[in-house]
């Protein structure tokens, strides 16, 4: 780290490296370092990582996870099913004792799991997965049939994502929510938020 021109971040998940900075050269020369302690293989400007795809143009970037969530839906069974036009039925209030328990819990918490890696980049979904999560001990039917429901949501716009702007202010701007002690089981509140740098989107939680 030195001046602006200067700044390198760098993300590392076991082997696999993101070099990101505002200087070419700066970047350039951190390779070449690199490349000099340990082999590795340059795979240019950042199009796929774990998971998330990622697509430049001159207007901005775009996260994505429609590869992912289109295996989600593939290995659901739900990649030819209608789509749903929201991800939870408004109508439905889901308990912690309602419904018949799962007999197999194991296939419910997978989907959790893989919903919850989802959330990177679908925002919209975050709240219905959350409260989904709540319930991994004792699953139950209902609970279920929200997951279903929210697959057909997602097989409405797999490839949607976030965009980041590249001429954005950076003005930070933020939204908050809270629903008084609506739980059914605990009476709490739920509550939720969302960061903007500009009008890109940062940070968000459903609680």
């Amino acid at each position: 780290m030195g001046d602006d021109d200067s700044f390198l971040a760098l993300l590392v998940y076991v082997d696999d490296i993101i070099i990101i900075g505002p200087n070419l050269a700066v970047i350039d020369g951190l390779k070449q370092f690199l490349h000099g302690q340990f082999k590795f293989k340059d795979l240019g400007h950042l199009k796929f990582f774990l998971g998330l795809e990622i697509a430049r143009s001159s207007a901005g970037l775009v996260l994505s996870q429609r590869y992912y969530a289109l295996q989600l839906l593939e290995d659901s069974g739900y990649l030819a099913c209608k789509p749903a036009a929201e991800p939870m039925d408004a109508k439905i209030q889901l308990c912690a004792d309602e419904g018949s328990p799962l007999s197999d819990a194991s296939q419910y918490r997978r989907w959790i799991g893989r919903l919850l890696y989802l959330t990177i980049t679908c925002p919209d979904i975050t709240f219905v997965v959350h409260k989904l999560s709540q319930f991994l001990t004792k699953p139950r039917e209902p609970y279920l049939q929200a997951v279903h429901h929210l697959l057909r949501y997602i097989k409405a716009s797999p490839g949607q994502g976030l965009f980041y702007y590249a001429n954005s202010s950076i003005q930070l701007k933020a939204f908050s929510d809270a629903d008084w002690s609506s739980c059914p089981d605990s009476r709490k509140s739920m509550t939720g938020f969302c960061i903007f740098v500009g009008d890109s989107l940062v940070s968000w939680k459903s609680k």
